[in-house]
C-alpha cells in the first residue's frame, strides 16, 4: 500500500436520508482505511465542494432511485457536473456509484447504470462492490443483499423510519475501503 493518502469526494443527494446513511457509511469505510473523504449534499453544493470535487482521486457519486433513474436533483448536479468533460478534469480519477431504494430491486440497477456512463464519459474508471455475501457465504447475511455488483445497491426499510438495512451499511463501510485501497494502489 502507498504511502501517499487518497481523497474520496462523495456528492449525494438524500430525499429521505436514506443516501445519506449510505455516503456516511462508504466515507467511515475508507477514512478505516487512511483515505481522506468529502461528503458532499449536492443542495448545498458550494464553490469549495467544486473545488474538492476536481482534487479528489475518486468520486462516489450517491442518489436514491426514482422511478428507475437517479433523482432530478442529482441529474442537474451530473449535468453541471459534465461542463468538466471538455477538459477531461475528472479523467482517470476512480469512480463508483451507490443507491437506494424501497424494494430489492427497486430498479436500482438503472440508477448505477445512468452514473456509471456519466463516469465513462467523464473519462473515470468505474468500479463496485466485490462482497458475496448470504446466500452463497451463510456467515455474510445482509452483505449486499442485493446482489450489486456495478455499484452500492441499499434498500430503505419501513421501521424504524427513515433507516436502511444494517447489511446496506456494512456493505458500504466495505466498499468505502475498497475503493480506498484500490485509490492508494493506483496512485504508487
Amino acid at each position: 500500500m502507498s504511502n501517499r493518502t487518497c481523497t474520496i469526494a462523495l456528492p449525494y443527494y438524500s430525499g429521505a436520508g436514506h443516501t445519506a446513511q449510505i455516503a456516511t457509511a462508504i466515507a467511515d469505510g475508507a477514512t478505516a482505511q487512511g483515505a481522506t473523504s468529502h461528503i458532499i449534499d449536492i443542495e448545498k453544493i458550494s464553490a469549495s465542494d467544486w473545488a474538492s470535487l476536481d482534487r479528489a482521486d475518486a468520486i462516489l457519486f450517491g442518489t436514491p432511485t426514482y422511478m428507475g433513474s437517479v433523482a432530478a436533483a442529482y441529474a442537474a448536479f451530473l449535468e453541471e457536473a459534465g461542463g468538466r468533460w471538455m477538459d477531461q478534469i475528472w479523467a482517470d480519477k476512480v469512480a463508483g456509484g451507490f443507491t437506494v431504494a424501497t424494494f430489492g430491486s427497486g430498479d436500482k440497477l438503472g440508477a448505477l447504470q445512468r452514473l456509471s456512463i456519466f463516469a465513462a464519459q467523464m473519462g473515470m474508471i468505474w468500479t463496485g462492490p466485490n462482497d458475496i455475501g448470504a446466500p452463497v457465504f451463510p456467515a455474510e447475511p445482509g452483505i449486499n443483499a442485493d446482489g450489486g455488483w456495478l455499484g452500492l445497491m441499499g434498500s430503505s426499510v419501513s421501521t424504524p423510519r427513515g433507516a436502511v438495512r444494517p447489511g446496506d451499511l456494512e456493505t458500504g463501510r466495505r466498499f468505502g475501503a475498497r475503493v480506498a485501497k484500490l485509490c492508494m494502489r493506483m496512485s504508487d
